[in-house]
């Protein structure tokens, strides 16, 4: 499709979006305030084709705000188990727990509102205005901040403060004045499906005819990219203690910092160290191939063992610790190299 470059900005995406646009993503049938909260929750760092999954479970578990709200958190991070930054599924809950409370069982659907609620900020405030009430509102997720920066050729690194300021400059100034909720999803797809990050298809945007980082020649170099972060390597050692039902104790972990809120494996500098700590014996201890994981900041070497609680002692769990069967091991919200081994003990692959 020709475009003209003297067409509005938001006219050429929404043409282009109508023949090529996404239209057949879950949260947007119905695009319903509580639906499409949850799908941009999701959606941060995170891809959709992840996503779609997890949300079409979320949604049968939890279809509406007061089922989320009434839901142990527990249940909420077992559906959340392997999404990762897991403090977006406590602040769902918050959220869902503070709009009883608050807001009468709703989510509010003014974005100043909407922003006072846990993990909800100015954009993604907007987004669930805008794809709900076909308000239109500005947003800058990752996809679009990357699209204004190259088409209005906006130096440095997205997330510093004055580019952030240009960016939502730009991002007001092409907004409709209808189809809210079609052109936030348009430009949200913009970026996904054609200005994306490596190899863009300029040739296919249609806002290219006008595009400052095109006509520079320098599309690859907006946006500037983020500097590099830190990452540190930490070794832990976590204990698979099994009693003689077969149930393997867990410890939650507190409700910040990695893995916050969830159910893992005792941890420690040794094995030994992990024994002395609970205050008991073990026999038969195994140790387990190690295990690489990384975060966004850490590179972890996970070097488990394996042991049964020997006869003459056992544990005491605190509140916070327990035994758990395979069977109810499925309910629990747990850390994605957690959920492997305990997958790999229960199948017999870990003897």
């Amino acid at each position: 499709m020709k475009e003209s470059p003297t067409l509005p900005f938001h006219q050429r995406l929404l043409n282009w979006w109508d023949s090529a646009g996404r239209k057949d993503l879950p949260w947007q049938h119905p695009r319903t305030p509580y639906r499409v909260w949850v799908s941009e929750i999701m959606l941060q760092q995170t891809q959709v084709t992840t996503v779609i999954p997890y949300y079409e479970r979320w949604m049968q578990a939890f279809p509406a705000i007061e089922a989320l709200a009434a839901a142990p958190l527990d249940e909420v991070l077992a559906h959340w188990s392997g999404l990762g930054y897991y403090a977006r599924a406590r602040n769902l809950h918050k959220a869902a727990r503070r709009c009883m409370e608050e807001f009468a069982g709703e989510l509010p659907t003014a974005a100043g509102a909407l922003a006072t609620l846990p993990g909800i900020g100015p954009s993604t405030a907007n987004a669930i205005v805008s794809q709900s009430t076909d308000r239109p509102a500005a947003v800058l997720d990752g996809n679009v901040r990357r699209t204004l920066a190259r088409h209005a050729a906006i130096e440095g690194w997205t997330g510093k403060a004055a580019a952030q300021k240009r960016l939502w400059k730009e991002a007001e100034n092409r907004l409709p004045d209808q189809r809210g909720a079609d052109y936030t999803q348009a430009i949200m797809d913009l970026g996904a499906l054609v200005c994306t990050r490596s190899k863009p298809s300029c040739e296919q945007c249609p806002v290219r005819l006008d595009c400052s980082a095109l006509a520079l020649g320098k599309v690859a170099d907006f946006p500037s990219p983020k500097p590099p972060t830190r990452v540190s390597d930490k070794t832990i050692h976590m204990l698979i203690l099994r009693d003689s039902q077969n149930r393997v104790l867990l410890e939650r972990r507190p409700p910040s910092g990695i893995w916050g809120g969830l159910w893992s494996l005792p941890e420690g500098r040794s094995i030994g160290d992990i024994e002395k700590r609970l205050g008991l014996t073990t026999s038969g201890l195994t140790i387990l191939p190690a295990a690489q994981h990384r975060l966004s900041h850490v590179r972890m070497q996970i070097r488990p063992g394996m042991a049964t609680v020997g006869k003459a002692t056992g544990v005491k769990c605190t509140n916070e610790q327990a035994w758990f069967a395979p069977a109810e091991q499925a309910a629990l919200g747990l850390p994605k190299p957690v959920s492997d081994l305990l997958k790999k003990i229960n199948t017999g692959e870990y003897t």
